[in-house]
């Protein structure tokens, strides 16, 4: 997302993925460092110190690296991953994926439910389209995302939207646009990748289905 003067992806460091040698801007990669244990850590905040070791943010390469032993290499000495590492991961960038949400909700810059989110596309104060990933498709269907790449994310599930919402379950949500939405969008996507889920309902309402 370039709004607001942001730099573009083609701008960002680029890191070599040590599972599939794929060299790719940051943002879609996982930094782990070596933690004092000689386990890897995942860096989820990009704060940790010592040398990075990055990994695609998907679940097949993270898997690989486990499996093949591959974080030794990128550590250029011995080290281990956790026992279940990769399910853990998933965990943690789902509960930083509803974190941002819940900063945003409280910053004014998204709104959860059909009516308001409706209203919010209908104005083009929606930046991005939420919705849960086990919600109804019919009910899903009526809205469509804005124009545009990286405007919907369906990658969570009612209750975690709930939570990031302070609401028992939600369906439907929508961000405004700004710097914590462009964190969210990052996030879910790395976030996909460890679920391994396609968001084909987005793609079909893309292609034809207008908001009602």
């Amino acid at each position: 997302m370039t709004r607001g003067g942001q730099k573009s992806r083609a701008e960002e460091p680029e890191r070599r993925c040590i599972a599939t040698g794929d060299t790719q801007p940051r943002a879609g990669l996982i930094r782990f460092v070596v933690g004092p244990d000689d386990q890897v850590v995942p860096d989820l905040l990009g704060k940790l110190p010592g040398r990075g070791i990055w990994v695609s943010a998907d679940r097949k390469a993270l898997e690989k690296a486990v499996a093949k032993g591959l974080f030794s290499r990128g550590a250029k000495r011995k080290v281990s991953a956790p026992e279940g590492l990769v399910d853990d991961l998933e965990k943690a960038l789902a509960d930083r994926v509803v974190h941002l949400i819940s900063l945003a909700r409280k910053a004014g810059q998204s709104v959860a439910g059909y009516e308001k989110v409706k209203d919010w596309l209908m104005k083009d104060q929606a930046e991005v389209l939420i919705q849960a990933s086990d919600g109804s498709e019919r009910g899903k269907s009526k809205l469509r995302p804005p124009p545009g790449r990286d405007r919907f994310i369906g990658v969570l599930t009612a209750n975690e939207l709930g939570l990031a919402f302070g609401r028992e379950n939600v369906i439907h949500g929508a961000l405004a646009a700004g710097g914590l939405t462009s964190r969210v969008v990052e996030e879910a996507a790395k976030l996909r990748g460890l679920r391994a889920q396609e968001d084909d309902g987005a793609n079909r309402r893309r292609k034809g289905t207008k908001t009602r």
